[in-house]
């Protein structure tokens, strides 16, 4: 603290110094020559004030501390008479506007002298920058052709083990051919072997039995050379004998009498006859009991459908709704609500109503609370505090949703695995809007998702992004250089079914109402692009929306056909709904079929079987799948 010595002037120590004197007239920018001697010796006389010893004290402590060789020993220097220099501006407040001026003026000289020094720096890091990334490109560019060649090769390796694999089964059959040729005819000729031995004993005991008889009886008054000629010729004539007759046994072992062949090929063509016609009165009745049969499963679904209704109308019975007037609070007008509406039933227009009052009061909504970092929330949604609302259109969610779609498949078809959608939701975000601004789009597309059931490409979505339903990813290519209108009768007679070989004839002509529309003019043309384009909404033409209701009606039959067959069971093990998808869907392959397998039961084709599950699980299972019937249903034959 200071006083005042003089009206006017300052004086130069604080009260409390010791022998203080005060200076007559001083000015504060004398020089120093100027001034008394008188004055000189009095401040001499004067020890220092106490603030200045405290100040140089705190400045000798602070230098001994540092260490002094580093490198930047310079600025660790600087550092205390900084400090030194703001506690001397705090406590002359009269002086610190001042003071405070002179410190900024030397801090912003300093500052300018090092962004000249540093220019150059920014623009070699510029261009180092330039020469990275041309090399990472090119090096891309390099990469993406030996990945592409790489796949060539392997499509090619894959086919030559095809081709292996059906030589190596056609060897195998050719070799089991010849084994079952081999192990018959040894069979045979063991037999022949056996009855050749047999006959060649009993020759030998009747030869042994005549040379025995002959040698008891009488030779009295025989020629004895006359019996030796004749027993010569006798044995002679024997050996001539077994040799016809191994000859003719040879010859004739597997040969039957003619009269008992006839015989049996008179039988067999009889019964060869009675077959065919049991077999025709077989299939004749096995068409009609299958036509029955459907028509039966027609008339109960038919019967269950018209019940389920009557119990819905009768339960839900009110007087008739005037939709009418949510023209008059829909934005839009009646024009809008008129789209909105077309086509659909009381239950979808509430849905579309309850869809435009969330997405109004959506507008209003500034912030969204957020829910957490626990591991319950998806990994988009991981937060804490509170999420500025985007205020996002339906047409810019919708826009954002195919552009993720699109991203996707690309990845997929690149690194040759399905990656998690929630995952790679957040890292697009990340990637285009940045980490700080990625957690505000994902909340604001999640509650339009969320709001917007009625669009199908943000339900279709959210669906897959909650898991509620599978993730298939589909990619249409259409062709390039084709005409986009095609004959009506082609689309009738050839095109749908040929597309759908599967559907029934009801749900073709279905298609065929939907897209009779599009006739180009007075010629009989459909423009067939024009049946699969989107409004800016995403909103898709009737007979995409009819191929979904299709799909989802099929999925359902195809299911109804599954429980049926596993009857009343609560429980099923993965042989016993093994077997009833190849009754219901004979044509299945093994790798689709492991795949249902494993969606019902929650395993992979390699893990061990977990025991049964409950029926209604594992369908409700494969009804949130990518589920649909490979060949045609065994009740529907060849229709």
């Amino acid at each position: 603290s200071f006083q005042l010595s003089a009206p006017g002037h300052w004086s130069t120590w604080p009260v409390f110094a010791s022998g203080q004197a005060v200076l007559k007239n001083h000015k504060p920018c004398c020089a120093p020559e100027e001034r008394q001697p008188s004055n000189q010796r009095a401040l001499l006389a004067i020890p220092k004030p106490r603030y200045l010893e405290q100040l140089e004290s705190y400045l000798r402590r602070e230098l001994q501390a540092l260490d002094l060789t580093k490198k930047n020993s310079q600025e660790l220097k600087l550092q205390p008479y900084r400090e030194i220099f703001e506690f001397f501006i705090d406590n002359f407040k009269t002086y610190k506007p001042l003071l405070s001026a002179v410190k900024n003026e030397v801090t912003l000289a300093h500052q300018k002298t090092t962004i000249r020094a540093l220019e150059p720096l920014k623009a070699m890091v510029t261009t180092v920058s330039e020469e990275c990334t041309r090399q990472i490109l090119a090096l891309q560019e390099k990469e993406k052709e030996e990945i592409n060649m790489l796949k060539q090769e392997k499509q090619r390796l894959l086919k030559f083990i095809d081709n292996m694999k059906e030589e190596k089964n056609s060897l195998q059959t050719q070799v089991e051919h010849l084994q079952t040729s081999v192990a018959e005819e040894y069979a045979r000729y063991l037999n022949e072997y056996g009855a050749r031995k047999l006959l060649l004993a009993k020759l030998n005991d009747t030869h042994n039995e005549r040379l025995d008889m002959a040698h008891h009886q009488d030779v009295k008054g025989e020629d004895v050379v006359k019996l030796t000629l004749a027993l010569k010729i006798a044995r002679q004539d024997l050996t001539k004998a077994q040799v016809k007759l191994n000859t003719m046994i040879a010859d004739y072992g597997d040969v039957v009498p003619r009269r008992d062949f006839e015989s049996l090929e008179k039988k067999y063509s009889e019964l060869l006859q009675e077959m065919q016609t049991l077999r025709k009165d077989f299939h004749q009745l096995r068409k009609e009991y299958e036509t029955l049969l459907e028509i039966h499963r027609e008339t109960a679904e038919e019967r269950d459908n018209v019940c389920a209704e009557l119990q819905r109308v009768q339960h839900n019975c009110t007087p008739q709704t005037d939709w009418a007037k949510c023209s008059e609070v829909v934005p839009g007008g009646a024009e809008r609500w008129g789209r909105l509406a077309e086509g659909k039933t009381s239950d979808q227009l509430v849905d579309v109503l309850l869809e435009e009052i969330g997405t109004g009061a959506l507008k209003e909504i500034d912030v969204f609370p957020g829910r957490g970092k626990g591991e319950e929330v998806p990994v988009y949604l991981r937060h804490d505090g509170e999420v500025r609302n985007k205020k996002l259109t339906k047409k810019d969610a919708v826009n954002i949703l195919k552009d993720v779609w699109k991203e996707k498949i690309a990845l997929d078809q690149q690194v040759w695995k399905r990656s998690s959608l929630p995952e790679f939701f957040l890292s697009y975000l990340q990637k285009k809007y940045g980490d700080a601004a990625a957690v505000e789009w994902s909340y604001s597309l999640h509650e339009n998702m969320r709001l917007c059931r009625s669009n199908h490409v943000l339900s279709s979505f959210h669906a897959i992004l909650t898991r509620k339903v599978g993730n298939p990813l589909l990619r249409v290519d259409l062709p390039q250089n084709s005409l986009w209108s095609v004959p009506a009768q082609h689309l009738r007679s050839t095109a749908l079914r040929e597309a759908f070989p599967l559907k029934r004839k009801e749900s073709v002509q279905e298609l065929l109402d939907t897209s009779s529309y599009k006739l180009d003019g007075t010629e009989d043309l459909i423009d067939y692009i024009s049946l699969f384009k989107e409004d800016e909404e995403g909103n898709t033409e009737p007979f995409v929306a009819k191929l979904r209701s299709q799909d989802i009606r099929e999925k359902r039959e195809y299911l109804q056909q599954l429980k049926n067959k596993l009857g009343d069971s609560t429980e099923v093990s993965t042989d016993e709904l093994r077997t009833a998808f190849r009754t219901v869907d004979p044509d299945i392959d093994d790798w689709t079929l492991d795949t249902y397998i494993g969606l019902a039961c929650q395993v992979r084709g390699e893990q061990p079987d977990q025991g049964a599950v409950l029926v209604e699980t594992a369908l409700e299972r494969i009804l949130a799948g990518d589920v649909k019937q490979v060949g045609p249903s065994p009740t529907e034959g060849s229709t």
